[in-house]
């Protein structure tokens, strides 16, 4: 098992984001603001969708890394700290699902 984490993967993305655009990708994404990380991220969620209803593990393996990786981006952009959004999971488990979403729909 991997000793790499989210936290990790937040701190990597906190210091690209500082590189130039023309070295890194993280940067470049910073460099085109919100609209255009969202948008990469909208993409590599339908690819993920795609790889998961096809039942291709290996592609699934990747396009979830590029998932994860590219809401790390749009977090930082909006500057959500990846503990705000590990919090907020945090208090939906001390419920069932079914219960946590009825209670979103209701407010």
């Amino acid at each position: 098992m991997s000793g790499f984490s989210l936290s990790d993967l937040e701190k990597i993305v906190d210091e690209r984001s500082k590189a130039a655009p023309e070295i890194s990708w993280t940067a470049k994404l910073f460099a085109g603001g919100q609209a255009k990380a969202a948008k990469k991220l909208g993409e590599e969620a339908i690819e993920t969708v795609i790889a998961a209803v096809t039942n291709d593990r290996d592609n699934l393996t990747c396009e979830a890394a590029d998932l994860l990786y590219h809401l790390m981006v749009v977090l930082k952009i909006a500057d959500i700290q990846l503990d705000d959004v590990m919090a907020e999971l945090e208090k939906r488990t001390v419920q069932s699902g079914l219960k946590e979403k009825a209670s979103r729909q209701s407010s």
